[in-house]
């Protein structure tokens, strides 16, 4: 189960940004007839950078062993036979093709043998339901997996019981996923890779991973290289359920050195241990419910652990991110000097690229209501093309309708119209309905003071 957590992709600058009145169009907006088809992305094209596989054995260790509540799991599990998959429900027209596109890359990249199956029985059942049925359930949860059950009714019966106990399983035979069909595509893409990952392999989630979806910051949303050579390690012939943690250690050595023979460099310096406290602080910070004086508590709370750790890892550029989140609608200068710091930490990794490409959203959108167009350029400039990497049409929609305000800021109007409409198809994917896409723009367009009725 993921608790996801939102990363804004520009939320309003309130202390500096001209808002448009009600009923006044700017400029920027495109008619409302007028809205491309959606884009969609083609096969996945995942950096292979080389990792260590004494990192590997540990972080499969840590990830296998463990929940993301912090109990143990005292066995390893798995599917041990051939996987078959069904969909219930009411998927949208979108879920069967990201779907394929999934289970075609676990085949070839993790070496998982599954197929999906019309039979009234299968090992997964991926359930389509609205959204409003998930969070009666679990009201911070945007989609989750459990195991011993294949509907949600089920699962409303087993609820709290042994049968739905992942720490009482020895193999994994029978599974649920429950996936909103009312949300964007990439919404329910997201959930896919995201709850089929746990629903085949590791159970828990690390915030020191910079470059995997076993992470609930949810920087990556489609599985990468790392999670990939995770579940292949998984579904390795010398493990198999029922397996001790020291069991499987003694393997993982020889398992990785043939599934990852670049590997073999050495170890990296092992990153200290993520306190519960630090986790639970960002969770207040930036999960739902929360009041705004919680979460600026909570976020300092967050960033105070982060230095006194000694963190200069991708979890310190996150504290930072989490406290500017907080502060933006309060403090917007505050703000800007933590999404600054942010990037700056991001900054000493190349496995950060991704979060350096959220956080130049935000700082390209302070510079567009300063009304420094050439600035913002150069900020989103370098990370176009590492949205269009990660798959994440939001982030590139995003960026997209931000260089177009900033190419109207410098006067290229005609560039900045071709860059908003092409924008707007990948703006449905990532957003969804008319409305949604629509609404960012005109938040988008909201930055521009050339955008300000007068």
């Amino acid at each position: 189960m993921k608790n996801r957590l939102v990363l804004p992709l520009i939320m309003m600058l309130n202390a500096c940004v001209p808002l448009t009145q009600s009923g006044l169009p700017s400029r920027a907006m495109i008619a409302q007839t007028s809205l491309p088809p959606m884009k969609t992305f083609g096969r996945a094209d995942v950096s292979r950078a080389v990792i260590a596989n004494a990192d590997l054995v540990r972080d499969f260790l840590d990830l296998s062993f463990q929940m993301e509540s912090g109990r143990a799991l005292p066995v390893f599990t798995r599917f041990e036979t051939p996987i078959t998959l069904r969909v219930t429900g009411a998927p949208p027209p979108s879920l069967s093709t990201d779907l394929a596109a999934l289970l075609g890359r676990l085949r070839t990249e993790a070496g998982i043998v599954i197929e999906t199956t019309s039979a009234p029985e299968a090992n997964i059942t991926i359930q389509s339901v609205p959204r409003a049925e998930i969070r009666r359930i679990l009201p911070q949860a945007a989609c989750f997996v459990v195991p011993n059950v294949s509907s949600l009714r089920a699962y409303r019966s087993a609820r709290r019981s042994p049968q739905t106990d992942w720490t009482l399983l020895k193999s994994r035979e029978k599974l649920a996923i429950f996936i909103p069909s009312d949300v964007s595509p990439q919404e329910i893409r997201d959930c896919l890779h995201e709850e089929l990952a746990q629903a085949l392999g590791p159970l828990n989630d690390l915030y020191r991973l910079p470059n995997s979806v076993f992470n609930d910051d949810n920087v990556h949303t489609i599985l990468t290289h790392f999670d990939m050579l995770i579940l292949r390690a998984t579904y390795a012939p010398e493990l198999k359920s029922g397996m001790s943690r020291q069991q499987v250690a003694a393997r993982l050595p020889a398992i990785f050195a043939r599934l990852n023979p670049r590997g073999q460099t050495g170890p990296t310096p092992a990153p200290g241990a993520t306190p519960q406290a630090w986790n639970t602080a960002i969770q207040a910070a930036l999960g739902p419910g929360a009041s705004r004086a919680t979460r600026r508590n909570a976020s300092g709370e967050a960033l105070t652990i982060a230095q006194q750790q000694g963190w200069r890892d991708n979890r310190r550029g996150f504290a930072h991110y989490a406290r500017a989140r907080v502060l933006q609608a309060s403090d917007p200068g505050a703000a800007k000097a933590q999404y600054t710091l942010a990037d700056q930490f991001y900054a000493l990794s190349s496995d950060t690229r991704l979060h350096r490409a959220y956080v130049a959203t935000q700082l390209a959108a302070y510079e567009i209501a300063a009304g420094n167009g050439a600035a913002s350029l150069r900020l989103i400039a370098p990370n176009i093309q590492i949205a269009v990497d990660a798959q994440n049409a939001s982030l590139l929609a995003t960026l997209q309708l931000l260089k177009a305000e900033a190419l109207s800021l410098e006067g290229r109007v005609q560039e900045a119209g071709t860059v908003r409409l092409d924008s707007l198809g990948w703006a449905r994917y990532g957003f969804g309905p008319d409305w949604a896409v629509r609404a960012k723009q005109r938040e988008i367009s909201a930055l521009n003071p050339g955008n300000t009725p007068s």
